[in-house]
C-alpha cells in the first residue's frame, strides 16, 4: 500500500547554534538516539520501509548513522556494548535508505519536490524530525494515518491543538467534522496571525501524501523569501478533491525548540530509556 517515507533535512538547525555548525540538527540525541532515528522507526513501525533523506551540505553524518561502521563493529564484537547496536544494526539490515540533494533551501514544498525522483508514482509518508511523536499504548503516529489511508485514500495532515497565541508558528486548517479527530480540510493557512487563525488545529511534521502533490507544488508560486509552501500545494489538493486532518493519539514533542527538545529529553530518559 504504502512502502516509502521522505524525510527532508537539509536545514541548517540555527536554533541550536553552535552544536548545529557542523553537527545536522537530526542527528542531536534524545538520550543515546538521534532525533532522525526515532523517526525512521516509526516509519518502519508503519509498513514504510523504503526511506529517503532530502539532505544538504554538511549532512554526511545522517548517512554514515544509517550505514556499518566496521572499526566501531571490531573495537565492540563480543563485549556487552553490542547491545547499544541492536537497534540500528535492524534498520541497516531492514530498511533500504536513499539520498538525494536539495540544492537550494527553498522550503519544505521544494524539498518535497526534490525527493520525487526516489518516491515515484505513489503515496509516500513525510516525516519532519523536529517533531518527536510518541503513541505510548497506541501505534505511531505513522501507523495510525496509514490506517486511515487505507480507508480513505487520499492525502492526510497530523494535526493538535495548540494555544491560539501560538497559531503563528505553523500551518492551521479549517475542516469539516467527519467523526471524533477526523476533518475533511476546507482552508490551510500557513503561519496566520492569532486574529485570522481558521482554528487552533496545527499541522505537525507528519503528512501521508498522494502523488498529484508534486504537479500541485510545481504549480504553487514562490511566497516569502522565494520558497514553497507546502500547505498551500496541499490546499490546491483540498479543493480539488480530498484531504483529511487527522488529531492523532499520543503526545508530540517540538524538537526544533530549545525548550521541546529538552522536554523530550526529559520524558524519554523517564518513560522509555529507565523503562528498557
Amino acid at each position: 500500500m504504502i512502502r516509502k517515507c521522505l524525510f527532508p533535512v537539509a536545514g541548517y538547525g540555527t536554533r541550536f547554534l553552535p552544536a548545529t555548525k557542523s553537527m545536522p540538527k537530526e542527528m542531536l540525541p534524545i538520550v543515546n538516539k538521534p532525533l532522525v532515528q526515532y523517526g525512521v522507526e516509526e516509519a518502519v513501525e508503519a509498513g514504510l520501509d523504503n526511506v529517503t533523506f532530502v539532505t544538504g551540505r554538511g549532512k554526511r553524518a545522517i548517512a554514515d548513522h544509517f550505514d556499518i561502521s566496521y572499526e566501531l563493529e571490531h573495537q565492540i564484537a563480543g563485549t556487552s556494548k553490542e547491545q547499544y547496536l541492536e537497534g540500528i544494526r535492524y534498520l541497516i539490515n531492514n530498511v533500504n535508505f536513499s539520498f538525494t540533494r536539495q540544492n537550494n533551501m527553498l522550503g519544505l514544498g521544494h524539498a518535497i519536490l526534490t525527493g520525487e525522483p526516489l518516491i515515484g508514482d505513489e503515496a509516500f509518508g513525510v516525516v519532519l524530525a523536529d517533531d518527536l511523536c510518541v503513541g505510548g499504548e497506541h501505534d505511531g503516529v505513522l501507523a495510525q494515518m496509514v490506517k486511515l489511508y487505507k480507508q480513505f485514500r487520499c492525502s492526510i495532515v497530523a494535526i493538535q491543538e495548540v494555544p491560539e497565541d501560538e497559531v503563528h508558528k505553523y500551518g492551521v486548517i479549517a475542516g469539516e467534522s467527519m467523526m471524533e479527530g477526523l476533518y475533511r480540510v476546507t482552508d490551510m493557512v500557513e503561519k496566520p496571525a492569532k486574529e485570522d487563525a481558521p482554528s487552533n488545529l496545527a499541522i505537525i511534521g507528519r503528512y501521508i501524501l498522494t502523488p498529484d502533490i508534486f504537479d500541485k507544488i510545481r504549480e504553487t508560486p514562490p511566497g516569502a523569501n522565494g520558497e514553497v509552501q507546502i500547505t498551500d500545494a496541499i490546499l490546491r489538493q483540498a479543493q480539488e478533491g480530498c484531504v483529511l486532518a487527522y488529531k492523532f493519539k499520543g503526545r508530540r514533542f517540538d524538537c526544533g525548540s530549545v525548550d521541546g527538545f529538552v522536554e523530550a529529553t526529559n520524558f524519554v530518559y523517564e518513560n522509555i530509556y529507565k523503562a528498557s
